[in-house]
């Protein structure tokens, strides 16, 4: 038996499958080669401390590029710029690139070749300029992990607390904070309920207008106070 021909109907089907083929190969090609779909613009946003131009110097947008090529190359570059902890580029037709950032969280200041740095949670110290931006953080001895992560710890705790933080350092494998001439200690790992606990003792030490000098909370279950005339 002969094999049966497409029907008339059939033939159409499948042209119509092959225009939509060869434009959906040509189209993007044929629009990305056109002028009026070429970047002329990169706009950042999310910034607080980093310059735009700091962000757009480290991307590799080059002369001519359409609006339509992939984004893979300039995400990857956006991944190395230190001070940013998430990076997305998004397109805004007809020629503009949009840059999206979070920037890491600056918790203390360090002093690092007579300049005063700001450092992350992390101990990542921050390409970010203290002058400018001009936070009210701690000042740490150093980019110590242990004491940048108990402040964040702090930070998070009680905000309040934490604004009145003045400085920051290691003691052995502890961490000693000072607040208004006062010295706090805390394991580094110290959760928040520790450190409520403290703030609790101290607010209460403050309406009682008891002098004291340090308050000790490496102790499970209690707070020591050591007392004094400071």
């Amino acid at each position: 038996m002969a094999p049966s021909r497409l029907s008339k109907p059939g033939w159409k089907i499948l042209g119509a499958l092959v225009v939509l083929g060869l434009v959906g190969v040509g189209l993007p090609r044929l629009v990305g080669s056109m002028e009026f779909f070429r970047v002329r613009k990169l706009e950042v946003r999310g910034l607080r401390y980093l310059p735009a131009e700091r962000v757009a110097r480290a991307l590799p947008v080059a002369t001519g590029r359409s609006i339509f090529a992939a984004l893979d190359s300039l995400e990857a570059a956006g991944d190395t710029i230190t001070g940013l902890d998430a990076f997305r580029v998004s397109r805004r037709l007809p020629g503009t690139l949009v840059v999206t950032v979070r920037e890491s969280e600056p918790i203390a200041l360090v002093m690092r070749g007579g300049l005063l740095q700001m450092v992350s949670a992390g101990g990542v110290v921050l390409p970010f300029n203290p002058t400018i931006a001009a936070p009210d953080l701690p000042v740490v001895a150093s980019a110590d992990t242990l004491v940048t992560g108990l402040l964040a710890r702090v930070r998070d705790a009680d905000a309040t607390f934490f604004a009145r933080v003045v400085a920051g350092a290691r003691s052995g494998d502890d961490v000693v904070l000072t607040v208004d001439g006062k010295r706090y200690w805390f394991r580094p790992n110290a959760p928040a309920r520790v450190i409520r606990a403290v703030t609790a003792v101290t607010q209460d030490l403050e309406k009682k207008a008891r002098p004291w000098a340090e308050l000790d909370a490496r102790f499970a279950g209690q707070v020591v106070v050591r007392w004094g005339g400071a």
